[in-house]
């Protein structure tokens, strides 16, 4: 029986690994797989256990109370993910992003390059490395004409979104699992990874800034290329929206509630000022405007709710409770024992997560390792796999949300990327690596 649970879980893997050659979501498969797996358990009456961490053994439990107990960790961090994406989608709803337009002055592309490689790093800690990515994607379009120049730019924006969201509990989904997991504290998360982080986005931002490519000055006319906000609220949302979201680690430190309560707070008093704004007059460009036709006489919630990536978290359920399947089972604990055998050198395991990550969904990857290692909250361990899993997937373009985002938005080849990026996403890679075991081993 373990061997058809295993080949359901590696067809189900293939399936998502492969989903832009096979046309098919990647959440059906993700749904699928999750759905069989814990059918297998329930009609082969298979034995279920949950980890002790303190003991580091396998305790056996009932399968109806195993799945509610990961169905409820599950669920805190969809609820979490859900408050986040709509306090992202109110701010799209004022036009909040075009803000950000009015930070670019310079023609300069050296100076460019760094000034999208600052925000990405930024704004991906704060909203996440995909929706960064969107964004600085979206205004790289109206600066830069040049589709060639605008190429490079893009994988400079993903290798620093996704060195940005490492460090943070609320820039990457895996960080996010992490910390709702209870494996790091948001503070300690910050204090050993930024600064790895940092050097991941300096390196190969550095070494690119010589390239002939960003030389010189962008052909555009910047002060018509860049559009007033369309709502005169924009700049107010975006600056609020931002605040209640970097808001959710300190509630959750003052009151030791999970998270997603204090994002559900965070996204009432967005709602609330979205509300105000929304029955006062638009600009006269806004009311025109077709994205914001109907959305005029309607409530900004309900039409950001309308837009949030449900696809998303329904593929997030699935491949949270598949990985659950296998946890419950014993093969994640047994699988990390005797790959600390075969491989003693835990270091060099989290550096292969980083580069497995390239490959495959950094989401499960992450999850895995949360069944597999039984390491107490807060140990190097931990943050280094959020390091590795966040900044790892730059290497190939499919190896990251925002790579595939962008891949999408820019029409970016696979192969272009793989020749011209990958290995100054892999020197960032190593760098922020290096800099996080020499600060582990000589300072903490």
């Amino acid at each position: 029986m373990e061997t058809i649970v295993i080949i359901v879980f590696l067809a189900g893997y293939l399936a998502i690994t492969l989903e832009h050659n096979l046309k098919i979501d990647k959440l059906i498969p993700a749904l699928a797989m999750m759905a069989i797996l814990w059918a297998i358990i329930a009609l082969a009456h298979l034995d279920v256990f949950e980890v002790n961490a303190q003991l580091k053994e396998l305790e056996p439990t009932h399968i109806d109370e195993i799945l509610l107990h990961h169905l409820g960790k599950t669920a805190e961090i969809l609820v979490f993910l859900l408050g986040a994406m709509t306090i992202v989608e109110i701010i799209d709803y004022f036009d909040g992003f075009a803000t950000i337009k009015g930070y670019i002055k310079t023609r300069s592309k050296r100076k460019l390059l760094w000034i999208f490689s600052i925000l990405a790093f930024i704004l991906s800690a704060i909203i996440d490395n995909l929706t960064a990515t969107i964004v600085l994607v979206t205004i790289l379009q109206k600066v830069i004409r040049d589709r060639n120049t605008r190429l490079w730019f893009a994988g400079l924006i993903i290798i620093n979104a996704n060195a940005g969201g490492a460090w943070s509990p609320i820039g990457d989904v895996t960080t996010t699992m992490l910390w709702i997991a209870e494996k790091v504290e948001a503070g300690s998360l910050v204090t050993r990874v930024l600064v790895p982080s940092i050097f991941c986005t300096i390196v190969p931002t550095l070494i690119a800034s010589r390239f002939k490519v960003f030389s010189g000055e962008i052909e555009t006319d910047l002060e018509g290329s860049i559009e007033a906000p369309k709502s005169k609220f924009g700049p107010t949302m975006l600056y609020l929206g931002l605040g209640s979201i970097v808001f959710v680690p300190f509630f959750k430190t003052i009151t030791h509630l999970p998270p997603y309560v204090g994002m559900m707070l965070s996204l009432a008093i967005v709602a609330t000022f979205a509300e105000i704004y929304s029955n006062a007059k638009f600009s006269i460009s806004s009311a025109i405007d077709e994205d914001h036709h109907e959305s005029a006489h309607h409530s900004p919630v309900h039409t950001a709710l309308t837009k949030i990536e449900l696809p998303s978290i329904l593929f997030f359920l699935g491949i949270l409770l598949a990985v659950a399947a296998l946890e419950s089972l014993g093969y994640l604990f047994n699988y990390a024992e005797s790959l600390n055998e075969a491989i003693p050198q835990t270091d060099i395991v989290v550096m292969l997560l980083g580069v497995g990550s390239a490959v495959i969904d950094n989401v499960p990857l992450v999850a895995a390792s949360m069944g597999m290692f039984s390491e107490p909250m807060d140990h190097p361990l931990w943050h280094f796999i959020a390091y590795s899993a966040g900044t790892g997937g730059s290497m190939l373009i499919i190896g990251s949300a925002a790579g595939v985002v962008a891949m999408g938005m820019e029409k970016i080849d696979f192969f272009w990327y793989l020749r011209k990026i990958a290995w100054l996403a892999l020197a960032g890679f190593l760098a922020g690596a290096i800099v996080f075991i020499l600060m582990r081993d000589f300072m903490f």
